[in-house]
């Protein structure tokens, strides 16, 4: 992958992991101190959600394609979304500030009403806050495999996850190397150029066969561009 995406992808994953691990031991609090239906079953649906987040993302640093990410974002943006909306409807716009005494717990303890009603806002508003994320990162996911695309990349979704470019830059740039100093060599290591596209020259005119369209992608690090036939049933 690009350096640029890497680094952006393995900060979203971070962020994800720390919120998430703040809902995962505040849950497991909750758990701790109250019964499993507590709220209608709230603590096990926020262990559930958490936990398998945090362990299927694991995964994902090992290996993962765009489409899989896909559906992954989709999910879990959506479990977030029921989350921060159930957590809403139990705690609504109460004002911990306001909020004396206690609650019963296991086995007849107290448990603060503040502690309890501050707990709950944190988990209300990591919720939304990570629902939020996983919207913005579906979103650029979406427009980063069309940029791959356009640059000829037309199976980048069933691709690893790390030929996926940043913005502005071309697919598969992680492994670009060169044949002397700003000379990439090739469309892109261990990836030719699709459909047999071939380096433009200062001057030269590009000309398309019959039933093809001519696609002309921008070179790497001042290379000059490369000319791609494309059959017209894959435009």
């Amino acid at each position: 992958m690009t350096v640029r995406f890497g680094n952006n992808r393995l900060g979203f994953y971070i962020a994800v992991f720390l919120l998430s691990g703040a809902v995962l031991g505040l849950s497991a609090n909750f758990a701790s101190n109250f019964e499993a239906s507590f709220k209608g079953g709230f603590i096990i649906f926020a262990i559930i959600v958490t936990s398998l987040q945090i362990f299927t993302f694991l995964l994902l640093l090992q290996w993962s394609q765009p489409r899989i990410e896909m559906v992954v974002l989709f999910i879990f943006g959506a479990l977030w979304l029921a989350m921060g909306a159930w957590a809403t409807d139990i705690i609504g716009n109460v004002q911990c500030t306001e909020l004396s005494g206690s609650i019963k717990a296991k086995g007849g303890k107290d448990f603060s009403q503040r502690a309890y009603c501050n707990e709950m806002k944190v988990i209300q508003a990591f919720s939304w806050g990570l629902f939020a994320a996983f919207v913005i990162a579906f979103y650029i996911l979406i427009q980063l495999i069309t940029q791959a695309k356009r640059y000829g990349r037309w199976e980048i979704t069933r691709e690893p996850i790390r030929e996926l470019p940043w913005f502005d830059e071309a697919p598969g740039y992680y492994n670009q190397h060169t044949t002397g100093p700003g000379q990439p060599q090739g469309y892109a290591a261990g990836y030719p150029a699709p459909y047999g596209g071939y380096p433009m020259s200062p001057g030269m005119a590009p000309m398309s066969a019959g039933g093809h369209s001519v696609v002309i992608q921008p070179g790497i690090n001042g290379a000059p561009p490369m000319v791609t036939q494309i059959p017209a049933s894959h435009i």
